[in-house]
């Protein structure tokens, strides 16, 4: 327990220095500041990786699995790749949700570490819950195989859908009908004062959207780090690190995302391997070297391939 208390005392440490220090003004956060801190959280989840070898080398957190050292760093490397690959999509649909909202650039930041802190609470009950489905009901890994191989068919096969409109979501109409909704943008605030009548600002509808759509997104991506490892911890951690780094990924990528069309195909490959790794986890085990290689690859071709089609545009 004092490893996971020390764990998310750090974390909320980071949030608060981020929001309190780095982000106390409101600011558009350019590409060249966002790649800086995209380059520091990433350094920190692959230091963090040295940190998990030691820990477990140590024996200062349980260890369920009973992996060794080296096999349990493998897998939280392994694990954060998923968990980064995954929320690519996530960065598109929080683009579509600020343009639908209008929410301005300086203040988009807010929005999304407000929407981190209930994605850590909603990704620790998700683990938390999946884990002891599956340590308690071996065929569940079955059930979560197969569920990532139909995300994966589905991915493949969606052809062109009707663009996501946050306002026409599910979430959007309920919440107009609970509270009094404003149509302007007042500073940084989530509610202003109307006449005696306490209103939501389009800020507060955008976070309650993108936490919403965050939800959705675990249902992926929880499972298919739980392919790889079902230790809370290595889990938990990974995901974590993924999504802090989401933020910074996010005002790095948002205007380039079509340049990498391509790497919604990588996703579908990785979102295949695990699925078929989950259905054969009681006849086969992968090596984990063989996990973190798959998916490494996958992510480095779908990028290669998407920058050389984007050159033949170009020519």
């Amino acid at each position: 327990m004092i490893v996971w208390i020390i764990f998310l005392a750090t974390i909320f440490l980071f949030l608060a220095l981020d929001l309190g220090v780095f982000n106390k003004n409101p600011h558009i956060i350019k590409p060249k500041e966002a790649g800086i801190w995209t380059g520091i959280w990433v350094t920190l989840s692959f230091v963090f990786s040295l940190v998990i070898n030691w820990i477990y080398s140590n024996g200062y957190v349980s260890n369920p699995t009973g992996v060794s050292p080296s096999v349990a760093t493998l897998k939280f490397i392994t694990g954060y790749l998923i968990e980064l690959s995954l929320s690519i999509d996530n960065i598109f649909i929080i683009a579509v949700i600020f343009a639908s909202f209008k929410i301005p650039q300086k203040y988009q930041h807010r929005v999304l570490f407000w929407g981190i802190i209930g994605a850590i609470a909603f990704r620790g009950l998700m683990i938390f819950f999946g884990v002891i489905l599956i340590n308690k009901f071996s065929w569940m890994t079955y059930i979560f195989g197969a569920f990532l191989l139909f995300t994966a068919v589905k991915m493949l096969l969606k052809g062109e859908e009707e663009e996501f409109n946050p306002k026409k979501s599910f979430v959007y109409r309920n919440l107009r009908k609970i509270l009094p909704i404003t149509t302007h943008i007042e500073g940084e605030h989530f509610f202003v004062k109307r006449k005696h009548i306490t209103a939501a600002t389009p800020l507060f509808v955008a976070l309650i959207v993108i936490e919403v759509m965050d939800m959705l997104f675990a249902l992926d991506s929880v499972p298919a780090i739980l392919a790889i490892t079902s230790d809370p911890f290595l889990v938990f951690s990974s995901n974590i690190f993924a999504i802090l780094g989401l933020r910074s990924m996010y005002f790095f990528l948002a205007n380039m995302l079509e340049k990498f069309s391509y790497l919604e195909y990588s996703l579908i490959a990785i979102l295949t391997f695990v699925g078929v790794k989950m259905l054969l986890v009681h006849y086969y085990k992968f090596p984990e070297w063989v996990s973190l290689g798959f998916i490494a690859i996958s992510l480095i071709i779908g990028i290669v391939i998407s920058i050389n089609k984007n050159k033949d545009k170009s020519l």
